[in-house]
């Protein structure tokens, strides 16, 4: 039987962690905000869990936990949570309803990218990232044609196609030139088949639309977590697929209370951003979602070995992927808003531009890109001699350099989060930047505290077959939960607020002759 117990230390510096992250990827948004909350949730999960073998590991636990965070962030919901100001009951009913799709649609994917280094073994494991690095150019590919070619693709909605369908065709040539299909690729083909799936048939078959006239990527995302479900039952990975559906169950349920908490905060009548409020009470709840979730294989989970060290590169790939990738794809949002604020800041210097993405329009590399390039030089540099001859400056156990790359990314983030609204910082601001560098504050302390208090955990490493009852009851108490959390929600609005909109909220009508369908 499952062990649910979960000490407090792991169930709040995992919660706080993601509620840092999601405070701040409300500041940089979509995929790349979402994956720097995935990123801490993951590391603290690896680092509280007791589990010497999740520590060894718990660079890939944040790498892999980011890219799994990151696939929500392609939804549309902020018409969604305007539903749940609405006047017409029925669409406020509507909105808290597909809050908890959304979160759940977001908090799955997360959740099984969290635990695939808790199952995968090393060659396994390792050997992700070629197929990794293969998506990863099909999508620096896409920004470039979708940049060289911009007037004639203006309109058509087709980046985000373009986004899915790359890196499924960069992945078939891949097992091409190998001559075979490894499980990272199987992994890919299936979110991104799965992805085009659920999007063809929920929409162009059947014509849903959540939120229109907005993108429907969560129609895609369905397509994903299917696709992702199906991959587990393929290669026999249970526990990946329960802590997915547990994280995303409970995920939506706090996706969802985020929005109600928000409500109630509005009536109060105090002023302040209630919107980055709800963002990270959400972020909250996602955390204690993976944490609970996490708490239900942390002894289940057979021990992974990472002898022999086969491809130690991925040790560094994985690093630099967390301190500098997401990083970089992050804070080089802040330079054009910096352009609005510091009147003295030129869009570019001496013919070079601030920031140029890598675009061809921008001549590639701009000011900003170039000294990224170069402390992303040091640090590759740093990490090969470290793979040579061990550094000096990092600690000799697994916990304290995970701990160290815990602390150097959440203050990292901390920082370009807090550099990027500093020309803009208002009163408003405390309850975000203020409360975040708080919590980040309190993070620390627990990440140094927690560890003593987390004895070695002992592994039942439970079978396939014994995830199946805790899936089924995960399944059924997911659907009861958001039907609750949907009733929930709607009886606090219609409570606070009767047939009135919520205020400083724009008036959002999904249903009737009033209906607002053809608003953004």
């Amino acid at each position: 039987m499952a062990n649910l117990k979960v000490a407090w230390p792991f169930l709040l510096l995992t919660g706080l962690s993601m509620s840092v992250g999601w405070g701040v990827r409300g500041q940089f948004g979509h995929e790349y905000g979402a994956a720097l909350a995935g990123a801490l949730g993951a590391m603290a999960v690896a680092l509280l869990s007791g589990r010497e073998d999740w520590r060894r590991r718990v660079a890939y636990f944040a790498m892999f936990g980011a890219i799994g965070w990151s696939f929500g962030g392609s939804m549309s919901y902020m018409k969604v949570v305007a539903f749940a100001h609405s006047p017409d009951p029925a669409t406020v009913l509507y909105g808290f309803a597909n809050l908890f799709v959304i979160g759940f649609l977001w908090a799955a994917p997360g959740g099984a990218g969290t635990a695939l280094p808790a199952y995968l073994s090393r060659e396994d494991l390792t050997e992700c990232f070629i197929p990794m690095s293969a998506v990863f150019a099909s999508w620096l590919a896409r920004d470039m044609l979708v940049d060289a070619f911009r007037e004639p693709l203006r309109g058509m909605g087709f980046a985000q196609g373009l986004g899915i369908t790359l890196p499924i065709l960069s992945v078939l040539i891949v097992t091409a030139v190998r001559r075979k299909v490894d499980l990272g690729s199987s992994l890919v083909l299936h979110l991104g088949l799965g992805w085009w799936a659920g999007f063809l048939v929920l929409v162009r078959l059947f014509g849903l639309h959540m939120s229109p006239p907005r993108e429907d990527g969560w129609a895609g995302c369905v397509g994903l977590v299917a696709g992702l479900l199906l991959f587990c039952r393929r290669r026999r990975l249970a526990g990946v697929a329960l802590t997915a559906l547990a994280t995303g169950s409970l995920g939506g349920v706090g996706f969802a209370l985020g929005q109600a908490f928000k409500v109630i905060n509005i009536s109060t009548g105090l002023r302040t951003n209630w919107h980055s409020v709800m963002e990270q009470t959400q972020g909250l709840f996602h955390g204690i979602a993976l944490a609970i979730a996490m708490g239900l294989i942390v002894r289940r989970a057979p021990r992974v070995n990472d002898q022999p060290p086969v491809r130690r590169w991925t040790d560094a790939y994985a690093v630099v992927f967390v301190l500098w990738v997401l990083t970089y794809l992050n804070f080089r949002r802040s330079p054009e808003n910096w352009l609005r604020y510091v009147k003295s800041m030129p869009a570019q210097m001496y013919g070079i531009w601030g920031v140029a993405d890598f675009l061809p329009s921008r001549g590639f590399l701009g000011w900003f890109d170039l000294a990224f390039l170069a402390l992303g030089a040091a640090l590759v540099w740093l990490l090969v001699l470290h793979l040579k001859r061990g550094l000096p400056l990092l600690p000799a156990s697994w916990m304290g350099r995970g701990q160290l790359l815990y602390l150097a990314f959440l203050w990292t983030t901390t920082f370009i989060n807090f550099a990027d609204v500093l020309p803009r910082f208002e009163p408003t601001r405390l309850v975000t930047e203020w409360v975040i560098t708080v919590n980040a504050a309190i993070c620390t302390v627990l990440l140094v505290t927690g560890a003593f208090s987390q004895p070695e955990r002992e592994v039942d490493g439970a079978t396939e077959q014994a995830c199946g009852p805790w899936i089924r009851r995960t399944v059924a108490a997911g659907l009861a939960g958001g039907i609750l959390v949907s009733l929930v929600g709607y009886s606090v609005k219609r409570a606070l607020f009767g047939d009135a909109p919520v205020p400083y909220s724009a008036t959002q009508i999904r249903f009737g002759p009033n209906n607002t369908n053809d608003k953004r």
